[in-house]
């Protein structure tokens, strides 16, 4: 090699010591950035995870039908656990009873449900209430009942216009006496 090969690589060395210093630099500082995104990417993974499961389009359609139609008497909603979202299972029709609705929903698993309960008051009005009832009846799973639980609000969030809300663990936590007296 030559003197001015060696001066050069000589300067080729100081220059990537220089460079590779300012790469170390800014490179821990995209560490410490990449960790800092990681950071809040976890944080609302797990807020996402507290809040619950995604809502199917489906759920917010119906509810707007059985709200501003009345196309519904009910709407009975299931969360599919390997789709990870919530989902309509069961719409009844405008003539269906409350003992029907009741009836539908399952003695050993967790459900949401929708009920437009009309009623008339003391002054002889004809009115109607939409509630939402979180049914975990005490047969069901503990798991359900915990995904049940922290999807709720979340869920709730997204039906705009319930007016009552119950949690029902037994039939008799949400009669028709209990939805009389919550709905005056």
């Amino acid at each position: 090699m030559t003197e001015k090969g060696i001066k050069t690589n000589h300067q080729n060395q100081k220059q990537w010591k220089v460079q590779s210093s300012a790469c170390d630099y800014i490179g821990s500082m995209m560490f410490c950035d990449r960790l800092w995104w990681n950071l809040v990417i976890s944080t609302v993974d797990t807020a996402n995870a507290a809040s619950g499961m995604a809502v199917h389009d489906d759920c917010k359609l119906k509810f707007l039908e059985l709200k501003a139609k009345r196309t519904y008497r009910f709407i009975i909603y299931k969360i599919e656990e390997k789709q990870k979202q919530v989902v309509v299972e069961k719409l009844g029709v405008p003539a269906e009873s409350y003992e029907e609705f009741s009836a539908s929903l399952p003695t050993d698993e967790c459900r949401y449900a929708v009920y437009d309960f009309d009623f008339v008051t003391e002054e002889n009005c004809q009115k109607s209430r939409i509630i939402f009832i979180a049914w975990s009846p005490d047969t069901a799973k503990v798991r359900s009942k915990m995904i049940y639980a922290s999807s709720k609000d979340r869920f709730k969030r997204e039906l705009d216009g319930i007016q009552v809300e119950l949690q029902a663990t037994d039939p008799s936590e949400m009669g028709l006496d209990v939805i009389k007296s919550r709905s005056n």
